[in-house]
Parts: C-alpha cells; structure tokens; sequence
C-alpha cells in the first residue's frame, strides 16, 4: 500500500452578496491506496476446466425390509445373507396356526349364514302367497283389514329377515377373504429380484411390523437400483449438471474406474454443510458393487456455463481495513477521477487472502484506507485515477 495525502477542503459559494469564494487551503489527509484484485482459486478463469470431484457412499434406491402384517412366530428361514432371491421366490414360513384356525372358524361361520338365508328365503316364499291372496281378498271385501295387516306384516318380517341374512352372509364372506389374506401372508416372498444383504430373524423368533428397525425377518435390495450419493460445495454446484458424464472409483477398487452419469442435482441445499445433494448412477452393473461403499467421483467437462463464468470474474477481495461497517450496511471510500466516491458494497466470504466483494467494484478499483473519520464524499485529490468503478 502507498500512503497519499488527500485535500479535504470544498468550493463556497456566498448566495447572499452574490459571490464566490474559495475557503481556506484545505486540510490534507494521510491516507493509504489499495487495489481491488480478482480472486483467484475456483473463481479464477484460468482454473475453470480443474477436475471436480466429490466423495460419498453408494445407496440403493430400492430396498424392502420383509416381514409379517402381523404378529407371527417364524417357523422357517429359507434364504441366507448374501443370496440371490428372485421375485415370488419363497424366503420364509412364519406360524400360520392361529390364523388357519379363524379362517376354518369363518369358513363354518359362512356355511351357517348360508343355511339361515336359505331358511328366510324360505321364510319369505311361504309368506308371499299368503299375502297376495289376502291382498285380492281385501280389495274383494272378503276379509276386513285387521286380517290383511297381519298377512301383511308377516311377509315384511320374513323379507327383512332375508335381507339381514343376506348382509350377514356377505360380512363372513369377507372375514374368510381377510383370513385367507392373513394365512397367505404367513409364506413371506421376495417382492423383486434382489440380494439379501441382512437377515434379522431366526427359527422361534416373533416379528411384526410395529417393531421398527429388527421386526423384520430380512432387508432385501435391487442391485439394479445402486447409485452413488455426494455432497457438492454450493460454490461449484453449477459446474454439475443432469446427464454429466462421470467416473466413479470406489474405496474398495481405487484403481477401477466406472463410467457413470449424474442422475440429478437436488434442488435444495445443506446450510450447515454448504453444499448440495447429487445422485449419480452407474452405467453398468457389477456384482462387486454393494450398497454403502465409499465412493470417489470425477466429474468430466465440469465447467461452469459461460454467462456464469463471466460473472464470477467479476468477484473481487480487498483488504479487510478498506470496509467501513455501519450496522449491516458496508461501504468503502473509491477514488473515481479526481474525487473521493463512497461506494456501499456486498461482502462474500473472509479468508486468509482478504475480504470477498460480491458486488459494488471491479478489479482495479484503487480504494483509499486509513482516517475514514476525516473523509468526505466528493473531496478532491490532488490526481487523477482512471479505474474500474461499478461491476
């Protein structure tokens, strides 16, 4: 930094007796020069096309923990960890002697309800002739009305006794439906092709669904459905984008390098992490890849779009003493010509090399430090400065 002396006097004009005047000399001012440099780094042009990378695990985006609707004891377990399973395939046999027993209970309770609506519908037959020749009868005037309201009721009785048996044969048709649901469910299948990564459940052990994390019996999962997760660093996010190629190295095989692809950038950010979730996916499928490996991935032509590039350029850092702070407002004093400028600026990140500007200058910008309580806006200097003002 170089020190300079600044005049701070101004030009009076006396409006009263019609004249002008110049005040007394003014009062010189020490103070020091600074210059607004570009940031270097990832911002910096010249490294746009710098590997990206990012690490993460590998997850699988289809997985199912199988178990029992209810609760059951396992008789069985047909399958073993690390053992391929196809879909339908039987994996258990869970203790279905309960279950059989209410399904045979509903099964006898169905063909009861079937001979009492076989008995109203009966019911109902007989009471119908009954009825229509007391109602011919009637219109006659061969019996009085006392003696058709009794035929009468009789034979509503006997169809409200039918429908009831009807309603209550199809509520036990339904208990054998559900019952039937609960004895299938006793036989638990893969629900896709999979591996089965964990086994929680043995011979004699009670699973049920309401028992969270080992209520299960296994955890099955869709090799076919792996990808990779990272977290990458809001300040390069825009250098990654949907259908970007990529390699991905996995911890286990660092000197194997996968073609893969991102699958999407999450459009939402982690604020106690600064970054943002992207997926990427593998090309091909391997059976040397398994879910929760470490992951390396290289993204390929990760450079960020053009407009964005040329407005990052744009980001400068200046000595922190230049800021001037007034609550959440910031500001700082620019030589613009011959004349001190105050400039209210937006501040980035602070790190080792400065203070970052996100906007209110450009590189070059000459900015003046030191006896801030002494300077005006609009004071002169004793030379000229052609710079960069405004981004």
């Amino acid at each position: 930094m170089n020190s300079w002396l600044i005049g701070v006097g101004a030009l009076t004009v006396g409006a009263a007796a019609g004249f002008t005047f110049l005040s007394a000399a003014p009062k010189t001012v020490s103070v020091h020069l600074v210059t607004a440099r570009a940031i270097a780094g990832i911002e910096d042009p010249a490294s746009l096309g710098s590997p990206l990378e990012a690490s993460g695990h590998v997850v699988a985006l289809r997985e199912a923990t199988v178990s029992g609707k209810r609760i059951y004891k396992v008789n069985q377990v047909l399958v073993k960890e690390g053992q391929q399973v196809r879909q339908g395939q039987v994996m258990a046999l869970l203790d279905d002697s309960n279950v059989r027993a209410e399904l045979e209970q509903s099964k006898a309770q169905v063909k009861l309800n079937e001979a009492m609506l076989a008995a109203a519908k009966l019911a109902a037959d007989d009471a119908r002739p009954s009825f229509l020749r007391n109602q011919t009868q009637l219109a006659e005037g061969l019996i009085n009305h006392d003696t058709f309201d009794a035929s009468k009721s009789n034979y509503d009785a006997a169809q409200a006794a039918e429908s009831i048996a009807e309603q209550n044969l199809a509520v036990t048709r339904a208990t054998v439906e559900i019952n039937q649901r609960y004895e299938d469910d006793t036989v638990i299948k893969a629900p896709f092709d999979g591996l089965v990564t964990v086994l929680t459940a043995r011979a004699g052990e009670l699973v049920s669904p309401q028992f969270s994390g080992g209520g299960g019996i296994a955890k099955i999962v869709d090799l076919r459905s792996l990808e990779v997760e990272v977290d990458v660093s809001e300040n390069v996010i825009s250098r990654v984008r949907p259908r970007q190629e990529a390699t991905i190295a996995l911890n286990a095989y660092p000197e194997w390098r996968i073609p893969a692809e991102v699958i999407a950038v999450i459009p939402a950010a982690d604020r106690a992490k600064a970054a943002v979730k992207v997926r990427i996916g593998f090309k091909h499928n391997d059976p040397r890849i398994i879910p929760e490996m470490g992951a390396h991935v290289l993204f390929l032509n990760a450079a960020p779009p053009p407009l964005l590039a040329a407005s990052r350029t744009q980001r400068v850092t200046i000595p922190p003493e230049a800021i001037i702070a007034y609550g959440d407002a910031h500001s700082v004093f620019l030589i613009v010509g011959d004349r001190i400028e105050r400039r209210v600026v937006r501040l980035g990140v602070r790190t080792a090399d400065g203070q970052e500007i996100l906007s209110g200058l450009k590189p070059g910008a000459i900015l003046a430090v030191g006896n801030f309580a002494k300077l005006r806006e609009g004071s002169s200097v004793g030379f000229r400065v052609s710079s960069p003002a405004m981004p």
